[in-house]
């Protein structure tokens, strides 16, 4: 595969299911996946955008408390059109509409939403959240494994 991946897991490990994200991008990690990058960070920051400029697949990892349903979610992603750019990123969609603005590309982008019950101070994931990291470890392989298939074609998006 020439395409590279970047996985980027992010939330507070000091939070309990909130550190959902950094714990899938710690597992993606040590799977050693040709061409594949992934960093656990704690917040989306403007420095994210030149990792993104230089991938053609990025896969954003966050928990969601109090989500629409009890299931693993995995959204395609656009740059967000009206963006205010200030220390930290909120969302993934503001940090892609930053690395447009700078680099005239985004990549190919999907975000994986795992739902969480316990946002209270701790390390510990609820089992609600160990299920969900399974089940996000399985749609990110699936991801990864069809830009493989893909390949061939490049994901540029300018």
């Amino acid at each position: 595969m020439s395409n590279n991946v970047l996985v980027i897991g992010y939330g507070n490990d000091l939070r309990c299911d909130d550190a959902i994200g950094q714990r899938v991008a710690e597992k993606i990690a040590t799977q050693d996946l040709a061409n594949v990058k992934s960093i656990a960070v704690h917040q989306l920051t403007p420095e994210l955008a030149a990792n993104l400029a230089n991938v053609d697949l990025a896969i954003f990892v966050d928990a969601c408390f109090n989500c629409e349903n009890s299931k693993v979610q995995v959204k395609s992603l656009l740059p967000a059109t009206n963006s205010y750019i200030a220390g930290h990123l909120s969302n993934p969609q503001t940090l892609l509409a930053l690395t447009q603005t700078l680099y005239s590309y985004y990549p190919q982008t999907w975000w994986v939403i795992v739902p969480g019950e316990n946002f209270e101070l701790g390390d510990r994931l609820s089992p609600v959240a160990q299920r969900g990291v399974a089940i996000a470890l399985e749609k990110i392989t699936s991801l990864i494994n069809q830009a493989k298939t893909n390949s061939s074609k490049p994901m540029r998006r300018r």
